[in-house]
């Protein structure tokens, strides 16, 4: 398992773009932290989380881990989580310590995976997103400790699902919010729907950073 990053670790799982354009030292090799704190102001945060959710440098059971937090964090935004979205997180949890069977996550991720299915399409747009969002969050958190018990890969990429399901929905959650405490008096100006989307990119913006940060925990 990875403990440092350098440019021909990075060029070793494909990238879409040579991280040579980015950084130019091809001789840096650095720990995960001193890295990703040096360059995260660089490289999108996108691209940070695409490297390191992965088994080269995360147990199976830290990537799920990761993937119930980022779930977690998603169904904070909605005012009243859906009950089965909220225990397929405690589950996969728990599954993760060795606490619970297989049947058990099973079941867990089915009920989520209704749930997401169950958000009421007649409210606003942004609202239903964001819920949904939040409820597939969940969804995904429990197929990453249903992965694990197959490929790896697959675990890593519902760790990555997890986390772009919550920054997701911290968009369309800020957007929801914004957009009706606007609706009173300025909902159909130019200048009331930039701000709410700038408000809504921050907050999208921000789980992205603190996804970033509570990552890093795993490293320390």
């Amino acid at each position: 398992m990875y403990k440092t990053i350098s440019n021909q670790i990075i060029k070793q799982f494909r990238p879409c773009y040579d991280p040579s354009e980015v950084i130019t030292d091809e001789t840096e090799e650095l720990s995960v932290k001193q890295w990703v704190e040096k360059y995260r102001n660089i490289v999108p945060a996108k691209d940070i989380l695409w490297l390191l959710l992965r088994e080269e440098f995360l147990s199976r059971k830290d990537l799920i881990l990761f993937s119930v937090w980022c779930a977690r964090e998603a169904l904070k935004l909605i005012e009243k989580p859906d009950k089965r979205s909220v225990e397929a997180c405690n589950v996969a949890e728990r599954y993760a310590n060795g606490e619970v069977t297989k049947e058990e996550l099973l079941a867990a991720s089915d009920a989520a995976l209704n749930a997401a299915q169950d958000v009421d399409r007649y409210v606003d747009h942004d609202a239903f997103y964001a819920a949904s969002d939040a409820d597939y969050a969940a969804v995904h958190a429990s197929n990453a400790a249903l992965a694990a018990d197959y490929v790896a890969v697959h675990t890593a990429l519902a760790a990555d699902h997890a986390s772009d399901a919550a920054y997701d929905a911290a968009f369309n959650a800020a957007h929801y919010a914004s957009a009706l405490a606007d609706a009173h008096d300025s909902a159909s100006s130019y200048i009331a729907a930039r701000d709410i989307v700038s408000h809504a990119d921050a907050a999208r913006a921000a789980t992205r950073a603190s996804q970033i940060d509570y990552l890093l925990t795993y490293f320390e």
